[in-house]
């Protein structure tokens, strides 16, 4: 997760972080990414089940109910041993998190054991009694999934009005005064909208947005062939950045952040290099302190039926249950060779990863989509967009 507001336009400092000691558990949401410990950010895909068809969906999500799901009660020890652990976020998501009836219930036992929980949504379902709900219970965060205008979004959620229920889902989330955000998946069909999300920001008043880069996993990784090229994603970074500055500029700032593609910290300072090389130092220190992509170490995942995977997207490769052994433990279990070698991946990516100047500040970005496209784990992310030069430079 790489935070273009905070980085570019400076609304972070490296002695922000430092000023709470970099711990976990001490530092506000907005700087989780900087912790020194890597206590995970926990996603739980609570459940399998969906009222839409996304066609990029990474949990393959079906409208039918998944009879293996954790019953509530087996949820509440889950929640137990995370806390236990010093989880500082747990993530409710699924497919469609609102379609289990007990995920209110749940979320308020998280906030109850001191963990700030989240909700990834598509906001189809927020009335404005599930808003209050929410609001009561105390939420963090709604993440509401949002992929263009009306009709680009309506093709990407596979249901015909999806557009109008999310905006009336972020309506009422705002009425009740819960902080809510935008979710962008960015692709060929629909990085042209990326202008339009910063209107509906601006114009809606909403606070936050992240927007991914494609990830190609479940039904993501039919998508490959409709990513964008590397060219088209350098182009569509820099106008994120530049509508970042403008409403910044403006004096309507925005937390606008980039997931799932780690080039996007070089490449943010390579640019302030050239503009402001005094706000690039400062930068560098966040990277720093940001270690680039977290996956089964600073991040994991609980699937609706009890397996841990190292996030979201590696559901082909299970650690363990939490039925048969708490989370914890096999957090901190070793013996499986990509969870050890996940926990220090810089010592086992290849090629140019292995080579790159920046590799302390990438982490090696993503290693499920290289091995989406290789079949090698430890191949190098073939979304990245830096250029062989722009990654040839001294080792930091």
């Amino acid at each position: 997760m790489i935070g273009i507001s905070k980085l570019y336009c400076g609304t972070v400092e490296p002695s922000d972080a430092l000023r709470y000691s970099r711990q976990s558990k001490d530092l506000p949401s907005h700087l989780l990414q900087f912790s020194i410990d890597k206590n995970p950010v926990v996603v739980w895909n609570i459940t399998r089940q969906c009222n839409l068809k996304c066609i990029h969906c990474y949990a393959q999500a079906k409208a039918s109910l998944q009879e293996n799901e954790l019953t509530s009660a087996e949820g509440m020890r889950l929640i137990d041993d995370l806390a236990d652990m010093g989880v500082p976020v747990l993530l409710f998501s699924g497919g469609e998190p609102l379609m289990r009836p007990d995920m209110p219930e749940l979320a308020e036992y998280a906030v109850q054991k001191g963990m700030r929980a989240v909700i990834s949504t598509n906001g189809t379902l927020i009335t404005r009694d599930i808003a209050k709900k929410l609001k009561n219970i105390g939420l963090s965060y709604v993440g509401i999934s949002l992929d263009g205008m009306k009709n680009i979004n309506d093709r990407f959620r596979g249901v015909e009005g999806a557009f109008g229920m999310a905006l009336a889902g972020i309506e009422n989330c705002q009425e009740a005064g819960i902080k809510v955000g935008l979710r962008f998946t960015i692709n060929r069909f629909n990085a042209g909208e990326i202008p339009a999300i910063f209107d509906l920001l601006e114009e809606r008043k909403i606070p936050r947005v992240c927007f991914y880069h494609l990830v190609y996993s479940g039904r993501g990784s039919e998508m490959v062939k409709d990513d964008l090229s590397l060219e088209e994603t350098r182009k569509s970074v820099d106008l994120i950045i530049d509508r970042t500055r403008r409403l910044h500029d403006a004096g309507k700032p925005k937390e606008v952040l980039t997931v799932d593609n780690h080039a996007d910290g070089p490449y943010i300072y390579l640019r302030l290099l050239k503009e402001n090389p005094d706000r690039a130092a400062e930068v560098m220190e966040l990277l720093k302190m940001n270690e680039g992509n977290n996956s089964g170490r600073g991040i994991g995942c609980v699937s609706w039926d009890g397996e841990v995977h190292a996030d979201q997207f590696w559901r082909h490769h299970s650690f363990g249950n939490v039925r048969q052994r708490p989370f914890s433990t096999i957090w901190n279990d070793l013996s499986d060779p990509l969870m050890k070698g996940l926990k220090n991946k810089k010592k086992h990516v290849k090629g140019r990863c292995a080579g790159c100047c920046w590799l302390p500040i990438c982490g090696g970005n993503f290693r499920v989509r290289a091995e989406a496209v290789t079949g090698d784990v430890w191949a190098p992310d073939p979304a990245c967009y830096l250029t062989d030069a722009e990654i040839s430079g001294p080792a930091i």
